[in-house]
């Protein structure tokens, strides 16, 4: 699933300016009364996408809780990823093995 930055595509550490930039940008492209009769679906979808994450991304208070879950999200996935040890032997027969949470 996409970041709501992704959505807007903006960074992380975007301003203020920056969001409602995007946000608006976006808003021109993908609002459903300005795209063609057989995209107004899908582009109803995007829209409602883009909204979602403006709103919460231009309100400070809900930016901060997104930032919050969305790290424990992420700390939380790497944590699970690091638990899983898994080990492959090498065809050769060389008795190598690589761990795959070294990709990581």
């Amino acid at each position: 699933m996409a970041s709501l930055y992704d959505v807007l595509g903006i960074s992380i550490g975007a301003s203020c300016v920056e969001i409602k930039a995007a946000y608006r940008k976006l808003a021109r492209t993908y609002h459903p009364d300005v795209v063609a009769m057989n995209q107004k679906e899908s582009s109803a979808h995007q829209f409602m996408m883009i909204q979602s994450a403006y709103s919460t991304l231009s309100d400070p208070e809900k930016r901060a809780q997104y930032d919050r879950d969305s790290r424990y999200r992420r700390s939380s996935a790497m944590a699970s990823m690091a638990g899983r040890n898994h080990t492959f032997s090498w065809a050769g027969g060389s008795g190598r093995k690589w761990e795959t949470d070294q990709c990581w």
